[in-house]
C-alpha cells in the first residue's frame, strides 16, 4: 500500500488530504476564523449544577456553555481500559459532590460544539506528543491496543517505567511509538515534562475563560498523527508550511525528514490528485459502486443510514450471487465513505438481505477490514435478521459536510420542497383568512412564476369561484426571485 499526505495552503484555509494507492481516504480542513477547539485546555468556571443529568455546563469562553458530565471528571482514561482493571470500574459520585456553581476548574475540549450543541470536556487533561501521550494527573502507564504484539507490548511499557519512575505523571504509549527506540521515547519524556511544566506556569497566571494550552496548527498536528513508516511522501504547496514542516520534523522525526517535499507546481495539488472532485463527490447522497449497484448516505441528528441497493448489476449466476457481491463491494464503500466523510456516531447500515450465514459473515470481515485503517475508533456488531448492521464511530467534530455546507434556504434543511399544488392551496386558504380580518377592495397575490401559471391555467375556474365566494378581484404577479413556497398576499 502506498500512502501520501497532501498539504495545501491558502491565506485563510488549510486542507491535509491522505491519499491510498491513488484514492482520497481522509480530508481534514482547518480555516483560520473557525479552527476546532479539540485537545485546547482552559481555565472555566462551572456556571451550571444539573444533578438530574449528572453534568456540569461550564463557561470557557466559546459564547456557549461547554458540558462536563461526572463520568469525564472521575473516569478511567479509555486507552487504559486494556491494561485491565484491578477493583473494576470506580462508581460515579453525584455530579453536586465533584463541583459547584462559580467554581473555577481546568478542562480540556474532548469533542467540539457539534450543531445545536456545546463543547464537551473533561477534568482528566491529556497532552500528546509524536509517540506518547501525557496524563498529568494519572500515575499509570498505558500501551495503545492497536499495538497488538505483546512482546512489543511489554518492551514499551518497561521502557516508559524505567523512564517515569521519579515522576508523578502518567503516559500512554501511542500506535506511533511501535518498534521505536529507547532513545526516542526519552526524547518525548523529556519534551512533555518541559511542556507540562510551562502548562503549569500559564494555568497559574490565566484569568476564567482564557486558553491556557492550544494544540497544534493543522499541518504539523498531520505530521504528529498521520505520519507512519508506511507513507512515501508528505508533499506541502507553501513555502513557509514546508519550513515549518520540516523544522518539526527534524526536532521529533528525523529519519522521516526526506520524505516530505515542497510542490512548486503551476497545478493546485488537490487538482493533480483529483482531490478536488473526490470532495465534491462526497458531498453528494448517492456513491456507485464499480457493479452498477450504488450506496445512500442519509446523514440525520441521531444516526447515519447507508442504504445499499444492486442498481443495473444483475450478476452472472443467480440473485444470491449478485446480492453477495454487491454486498461485498459495499462494506469496502462504507469504510472509506465513513473515513472520508467523516462521519460519527451511530451508523446503520442496510445490507441487501443475504440467505447464506457464510456470507454474512464475509460482509462483515469486509467491513470491518475496510476499518482497521480508521484512526476514529469504530465498533461493528453483528448482522441483525432484516440484514442490517449496527456500528458506531468516534466524533470529534463536524462531518466533512457539515463543514463545508449549510442547510438549504428555500427547503430549510428538510431536502424537499411543496409541491406547486400544495402552495396553491396555500394561497387559496390564505386569501379566504385575509378577506376575514381585513377590509380590501382587490387583493394582489405574489408568486413564483411556476405557481402563478399554474393558478392561471389549471385553476383558472378556482379562481373565478374564490372571486365570486369572497366578493374581490384577485390578480396574480410571478415574482421571478421567489423561492417555490415563497408568496405575498397584498390586500388593495
Amino acid at each position: 500500500m502506498t500512502e501520501e499526505i497532501l498539504i495545501n495552503v491558502t491565506p485563510r484555509e488549510t486542507r491535509v488530504a491522505v491519499v491510498e494507492n491513488g484514492m482520497l481516504q481522509e480530508v481534514h480542513i482547518e480555516r483560520a476564523l473557525r479552527r476546532g477547539y479539540v485537545g485546547n485546555i482552559y481555565k472555566g468556571r462551572v456556571s451550571r449544577v444539573m444533578p438530574g443529568m449528572q453534568a456540569a455546563f461550564v463557561e470557557i469562553g466559546l459564547g456557549r456553555a461547554a458540558f462536563l458530565h461526572a463520568s469525564d471528571i472521575v473516569r478511567a482514561i479509555p486507552a487504559l481500559a486494556s491494561e485491565g482493571a484491578e477493583n473494576g470500574p470506580v462508581p460515579t459520585p453525584p455530579i453536586a459532590e465533584l463541583v459547584h456553581e462559580g467554581q473555577q476548574i481546568i478542562v480540556q475540549v474532548v469533542k467540539d460544539p457539534i450543531g445545536s450543541k456545546g463543547a464537551r470536556l473533561t477534568t482528566h487533561l491529556s497532552v500528546p506528543s509524536r509517540y506518547l501521550v501525557l496524563l498529568p494527573y494519572a500515575k499509570v502507564i498505558g500501551v495503545s491496543v492497536r499495538i497488538e504484539d505483546e512482546t512489543e507490548r511489554a518492551r514499551l511499557k518497561d521502557i516508559l517505567q524505567s523512564l517515569a519512575l521519579e515522576s508523578t505523571l502518567g503516559y500512554i504509549v501511542r500506535t506511533n511509538a511501535e518498534g521505536q527506540s529507547r532513545e526516542a521515547l526519552t526524547e518525548d519524556v523529556a519534551y512533555l515534562g518541559k511542556l507540562w511544566h510551562a502548562l503549569q506556569e500559564s494555568i497559574a497566571h490565566a484569568e476564567v475563560g482564557e486558553r491556557v494550552y492550544e494544540d497544534l496548527p493543522l499541518p504539523l498536528r498531520a505530521l504528529r498523527d498521520l505520519m507512519r513508516r508506511d507513507v512515501e511522501k508528505v508533499r506541502v504547496d507553501s513555502h513557509e508550511t514546508y519550513a515549518r514542516t520540516v523544522g518539526f520534523a527534524q526536532q521529533f522525526m528525523p529519519d522521516l525528514v526526506e520524505r516530505i517535499e515542497h510542490y512548486p507546481g503551476e497545478r493546485p495539488i488537490f487538482d493533480l490528485y483529483g482531490v478536488e472532485d473526490e470532495i465534491q463527490r462526497a458531498l453528494k447522497k448517492e456513491v456507485p459502486l464499480k457493479s452498477g449497484g450504488y450506496l445512500v448516505i442519509d446523514q440525520t441528528e441521531a444516526m447515519t443510514t447507508i442504504d445499499v441497493n444492486t442498481g443495473a448489476f444483475l450478476g452472472h449466476r443467480n440473485l444470491e450471487e449478485t446480492v453477495f457481491k454487491t454486498n461485498l463491494e459495499a462494506a469496502q464503500a462504507a469504510a472509506r465513505q465513513l473515513r472520508l466523510r467523516n462521519l460519527g456516531g451511530i451508523i446503520i447500515i442496510d445490507f441487501i438481505d443475504m440467505t447464506d450465514e457464510e456470507h454474512k459473515r464475509q460482509v462483515l470481515r469486509f467491513l470491518e477490514r475496510g476499518l482497521s485503517n480508521d484512526h476514529a475508533k469504530t465498533s461493528v456488531y453483528e448482522m441483525s435478521h432484516l440484514g442490517l448492521v449496527e456500528m458506531t464511530r468516534k466524533r470529534t467534530m463536524e462531518s466533512l459536510e457539515r463543514q463545508l455546507c449549510e442547510p438549504c434556504p428555500t427547503c430549510e434543511g428538510r431536502g424537499s420542497l411543496k409541491t406547486a399544488e400544495t402552495v396553491t392551496y396555500e394561497i387559496f386558504r390564505e386569501i379566504t383568512r385575509a378577506v376575514r380580518q381585513f377590509e380590501a377592495e382587490k387583493l394582489l397575490v405574489l408568486a413564483t412564476p411556476k405557481v402563478v401559471a399554474r393558478i392561471l391555467d389549471e385553476e383558472s375556474a378556482a379562481v373565478a369561484e374564490l372571486e365570486e365566494f369572497i366578493g374581490k378581484t384577485i390578480r396574480f404577479q410571478p415574482e421571478e426571485h421567489y423561492a417555490q413556497e415563497q408568496y405575498d398576499v397584498v390586500l388593495l
